[in-house]
């Protein structure tokens, strides 16, 4: 059939089909972002050109074994992502699947946060209470999620300080927020395996770092023996913050970065009118 037998419809339903077809392959990226299935599937891709390699330059052996490794693939990563698959089922069966991603939150939700952070690690650095808060950016922090206790509440620096209270079934591990909201406390993250950290730094400072390593979030501590606020991001550690350095880098990295990468749809319109 030649081109000129397409009329403007067939080419409409095509450009609305493959459209849709990339809008659905994004959704699942955004599920699986931040999660151990990111690592895989960069497997599966080096997987893929070496088998491409092997077949342009005849090495049979080789393209042999690559082929039987995409025979089975399909059973292999319906076996290694079922975690991933389950959340994606529960997130659709939820309706939320195709809903704004969670760390994309108002300026003033933001703004509210970094109060509430500000006042409660204020508090506890004052009574030596060691707290382990990290923020959830672009890489989603759902595996860690899972390894703690859901709360899914709204933040305010009075449910951080209760949280961290020495003694208490939640004080242990790390407190996730997830957009507006405390997703879940006592939750583990990897510790970073540095050999350059201070041997003066304890559990919760290699946690923070380790976090920092593989996702891009946010993370502060306050050390249970000195008092001392510090903060990871990019597997950098900044440590003895006072309550202003604190602010402007929460600021910086919450609210002005947010602001400048990620405008409204209400921000350019009132740009673009001057």
């Amino acid at each position: 059939m030649s081109l000129s037998h397409f009329t403007f419809y067939d080419y409409f339903i095509n450009f609305i089909d493959i459209l849709l077809v990339w809008f659905v392959i994004y959704k699942l990226l955004m599920v699986i972002r931040g999660t151990k299935a990111v690592q895989l599937l960069k497997g599966i891709f080096v997987i893929v050109i070496v088998q491409s390699l092997s077949n342009f330059l005849g090495l049979n052996t080789l393209g042999w074994l690559m082929e039987q490794a995409m025979t089975w693939g399909f059973l292999a990563i319906i076996i290694i992502f079922q975690p991933e698959l389950r959340r994606a089922l529960e997130q659709l069966g939820r309706g939320k699947i195709f809903s704004r991603a969670s760390g994309q939150i108002e300026e003033e939700g933001q703004e509210r946060l970094v109060e509430s952070i500000i006042k409660a690690t204020n508090y506890m650095a004052k009574r030596r209470i060691g707290a382990l808060i990290s923020v959830e950016r672009e890489t989603g922090m759902s595996d860690y999620i899972e390894t703690g206790i859901p709360l899914h509440s709204a933040i305010s620096s009075e449910l951080l300080i209760n949280i961290f209270i020495p003694n208490t079934p939640l004080h242990d591990g790390a407190v996730i927020i997830q957009g507006s909201q405390v997703a879940a406390a006592a939750c583990y993250l990897p510790l970073s395996e540095s050999p350059f950290i201070s041997k003066e730094l304890g559990t919760r400072h290699r946690a923070a770092l380790g976090v920092s390593e593989v996702t891009d979030s946010i993370t502060i501590i306050v050390s249970e023996e000195t008092g001392s606020i510090s903060l990871t991001k990019n597997g950098e550690l900044y440590r003895n913050l006072n309550q202003d350095a604190l602010k402007d880098m929460l600021n910086v990295e919450l609210i002005d970065k947010n602001r400048a990468v990620s405008p409204t749809l209400w921000n350019w319109r009132v740009k673009k009118n001057g």
